[in-house]
């Protein structure tokens, strides 16, 4: 029995799904989302006027189910963490959305993570309804192709993150600021990407969005599987005093393209201007099927060599205060989102990331129209005051018992 507004912990769910561990035939399918809450089941239904777009009787066709409303958004992560290191079961991830040609032994339990699209990007070229179906579809067959193998499996489907927030009621007698810390510190769902050299950390990497489009057609969302599951290869990265190559290479991250390499190129330099060393992102490379060089040149993105770098939107587009501008003709061909990136390069202490300098400056566009609004009112004042001491009272009065008063025209 799970009672209103419990959350299940990493733990919890752990003993729950013990059964699923200890059963002859051990397989699980993990269908992975982005965001997902209990609510979209209801919402996006047929009674709110919509198409519902899960189809699947999956729920209703097995022979046992359970549904946990709220699950800690660590739980994934750790559930995994712990098949791992019981070293019995073997993890397969399935990017390609195919298991066609995946070959599974029975003989030994087997957990197969499969990727799903996500379901309302940044980009904003499909619509959460659109997504929700096509992932139904994913779920099916996938479901289906294993059914037809004869294979015994159980299923999970949960997500990254919660696509429904709820205010905190134990905290609503703390102040706003610390109530949008404590939630922001609770969306971090997973640690930043580390990369080492012997035992020593030479790079920190870290986004809770990264999106590429290739021709602007092709979304590859490679957030998942750099930071959650960690499909990725960093072995051709590099690092040293003056010059740090951040190298991700991914496998089959879609359909049409067999692998992917991203490359962050990031320098430190002294500078006797402000007379201290400074790391500076210089260029962002995009190789495709190991042939296909594109190449960026990045603007604003620079920090001192103890700080890490920080900035809310990085990407392509015009709007994002950092921009990676294309310098050749292949990169015309992808288009660069990154939300919440943070990256140090050097002086990593502690395996953590050190004091972040924001791509943001000083003087935001809302400071500079206060300001300049501001002049403009107390411009208005001083012409105003100026005018109001100009005035000037008369001198002399007519007497009713004497002569008129005769003012000239030169005065």
């Amino acid at each position: 029995a799970v009672h209103e507004g419990q959350v299940v912990s990493a733990q919890e769910l752990t003993e729950l799904l013990q059964p699923l561990f200890t059963q002859n035939s051990r397989n699980l399918v993990l269908f992975l989302q982005d965001r997902l809450s209990i609510d979209d089941f209801t919402y996006f239904s047929e009674s709110y006027g919509n198409k519902n777009p899960f189809q699947n009787e999956i729920l209703q066709s097995s022979p046992s189910s359970l549904v946990l409303p709220a699950v800690d958004c660590k739980a994934t992560r750790y559930l995994l963490n712990v098949l791992q290191e019981s070293g019995d079961w073997k993890l397969t991830n399935v990017t390609d959305l195919s298991v066609s040609q995946l070959e599974v032994n029975t003989s030994n339990p087997n957990v197969l993570v499969v990727q799903l699209q996500p379901l309302a990007s940044d980009l904003k070229e499909i619509s959460t309804l659109e997504a929700i179906a096509e992932n139904d579809k994913i779920i099916g067959r996938v479901t289906m192709d294993l059914q037809e193998r004869g294979i015994h499996f159980s299923v999970i489907y949960t997500a990254v993150r919660p696509s429904r927030s709820f205010r905190r009621t134990d905290v609503v007698a703390e102040l706003r600021r610390q109530l949008m810390a404590a939630e922001e510190e609770e969306s971090l769902s997973y640690p930043p990407l580390n990369i080492t050299t012997g035992n020593y950390t030479c790079i920190l990497f870290y986004a809770s969005n990264f999106s590429l489009k290739a021709n602007s057609s092709v979304l590859i969302d490679l957030t998942n599987a750099t930071f959650l599951t960690q499909n990725v290869d960093i072995s051709a990265s590099e690092c040293s005093d003056s010059n740090t190559t951040v190298s991700l290479k991914y496998t089959k991250p879609v359909n049409g393209i067999s692998s992917l390499e991203i490359r962050f190129l990031m320098t430190n330099k002294f500078y006797e201007v402000s007379a201290r060393r400074w790391s500076t992102l210089d260029s962002v490379e995009i190789v495709q099927d190991g042939e296909k060089l594109a190449k960026f040149n990045v603007s604003g993105i620079s920090a001192p060599a103890e700080y890490s770098f920080h900035c809310q939107l990085v990407g392509t587009s015009n709007l994002y205060p950092a921009r990676l501008v294309p310098s050749n003709n292949e990169a015309k061909n992808w288009d660069v989102f990154i939300s919440k990136l943070q990256i140090q390069g050097f002086n990593i202490i502690n395996n953590q990331f050190s004091y972040a300098s924001d791509c943001a400056g000083f003087f935001t566009p809302g400071i500079w129209m206060g300001l300049v609004t501001s002049i403009i009112l107390l411009w208005i004042l001083t012409y105003g005051i100026h005018m109001v001491m100009q005035l000037t009272t008369n001198s002399r009065f007519d007497d009713p018992k004497g002569p008129a008063l005769s003012v000239p025209q030169t005065e």
